[in-house]
């Protein structure tokens, strides 16, 4: 009996040693504290815009909607679900392009702007058109829109913003995707994201990416989400998608939406406030060099 605890113990060490790294790849724990006071005190130093503009993309299912519920639940300390979703939808469940803002008290809000767009699919006649993302990110699409992906929007459109301000404008372009999807990319999708990323650096949007749904391509992450930047197979997701890309692997997240929890949760809060930190310093850093 004893002979058989130990080398279970040993299995499970190897196993451990095979699936680790012996420590984080990231520190995204460290200052947490600071980073939601941070985060939660922030606002533009540009006196021509009140908020920061965030725009997810990606395909239909990656966890946009969710991401926007995590991040609100973050900062009011409490699971929220404002933004709908659907886990059954084969299809993109958001039709419309909408801007979310937090409220922070009765009065006022939080100086991030969350914006929310029809995800892409790998029908050519389905999902949001590439062209309409690019004039989201110019700022031309209204909050409301209902995109029509057999219909591009034009500048005839009565709702088309002629002359957008820099309020009105991206800010900061984030592409969300499960992390368990990233080997499995299809050659079409990947040609949109990247014509997006090519059309955001000539405007000169910075740009960032998550991984979502960590706990679901990785049963480790899911018993153990505290070790996430650990976790070596997380760590080659995030290598893979920064070559497929071309997105710099120190602008890749990892995170873990809220989906069936009840309560808050520290380790998974850490994970997208560490996101969340790094879309604001990116995002006031491209206000400060207009």
């Amino acid at each position: 009996m004893m002979l058989l605890k130990c080398y279970s113990f040993m299995l499970t060490y190897v196993t451990f040693s095979l699936a680790y790294f012996s420590k984080p790849w990231r520190n995204v724990t460290e200052n947490y504290r600071r980073d939601l006071d941070f985060v939660k005190s922030y606002q533009p130093r540009n006196k021509d815009v009140k908020h920061l503009q965030i725009l997810l993309h990606g395909p239909v299912g990656s966890g946009k909607s969710s991401f926007i519920n995590s991040v609100e639940t973050v900062l009011k300390g409490r699971v929220t679900g404002r933004v709908l979703t659907d886990a059954n939808s084969g299809s993109s469940f958001t039709e419309k392009y909408t801007a979310y803002k937090i409220q922070k008290d009765p009065g006022s809000f939080y100086s991030v702007i969350f914006n929310d767009i029809m995800g892409f699919e790998q029908n050519t006649k389905a999902g949001v058109d590439v062209e309409d993302v690019k004039l989201a990110m110019r700022g031309h699409v209204p909050d409301g829109y209902k995109f029509n992906p057999e219909v591009r929007f034009q500048k005839t459109d009565k709702d088309y913003k002629s002359s957008p301000t820099l309020e009105d404008r991206v800010h900061v372009l984030v592409c969300v995707i499960p992390a368990a999807s990233v080997s499995r990319i299809s050659e079409e999708l990947m040609k949109k994201l990247r014509e997006v990323r090519l059309a955001a650096t000539e405007m000169g949007i910075p740009q960032l990416a998550i991984l979502t749904k960590v706990d679901e391509a990785c049963p480790e992450a899911k018993n153990y989400i505290n070790e996430t930047y650990r976790i070596k197979s997380l760590k080659e997701q995030v290598d893979q998608f920064s070559m497929l890309l071309g997105i710099p692997v120190n602008c890749i997240f990892l995170v873990k939406n809220y989906h069936s929890e009840t309560n808050t949760n520290d380790d998974i809060n850490v994970l997208i406030l560490s996101a969340l930190k790094q879309m604001i310093c990116f995002g006031e850093d491209f206000l400060n060099n207009l």
